[in-house]
């Protein structure tokens, strides 16, 4: 419920996205370009919400994530430049997140599939954003178990309790 005075929540803010681990034996079978090394720090990380700096190619963002329920969460996305971006990441995040990104299209939806460096390598997580919850969509041949409710799968989370430090 609303407050009588607080602003309507705007739906274009909201992030709808289900997680899922990669077939590592299919996905090294298909064909998916040269993909984009992301570099992501976080400033701020709580159950309640994230602040994220992130240098993409030639290009800096900042985002602000609300809680996630369900499957969905608020999401608030700005370019700022590459390089202050970087030295926001330098100076001031907690640690690092390094990927490297591919866009796939499959069926007519887009998946963006990272593949983890660093501490977390050998982790390979596709993600495919949604209009809604309930949105029906067909998995390609190389996703394999979905982790949408599974916190650890978090790049916030993956910084604190990284994937080499799992047991196997």
């Amino acid at each position: 419920m609303q407050r009588a005075n607080s602003p309507k929540i705007d739906t274009d803010f909201m992030e709808i996205e289900r997680k899922f681990i990669v077939d590592i034996e299919n996905w090294q079978n298909i064909a998916k370009g040269k993909g984009e090394r992301i570099i992501q720090g976080y400033l701020y990380s709580s159950i309640d919400k994230t602040i994220r700096v992130r240098v993409m190619g030639d290009n800096g963002f900042i985002t602000i994530k609300g809680k996630t329920v369900n499957i969905s969460r608020e999401e608030y996305e700005y370019p700022i430049p590459a390089n202050e971006a970087a030295e926001i990441i330098n100076k001031l995040a907690d640690g690092v997140i390094e990927k490297k990104r591919y866009t796939i299209t499959y069926k007519s939806k887009t998946w963006e599939v990272d593949e983890f460096l660093g501490d977390n390598e050998g982790l390979i997580v596709a993600e495919i954003e949604l209009d809604s919850e309930g949105e029906q969509f067909e998995l390609p041949q190389w996703v394999g178990k979905e982790v949408s409710d599974d916190a650890r799968y978090y790049n916030s989370n993956l910084l604190k309790s990284p994937f080499k430090l799992w047991k196997k």
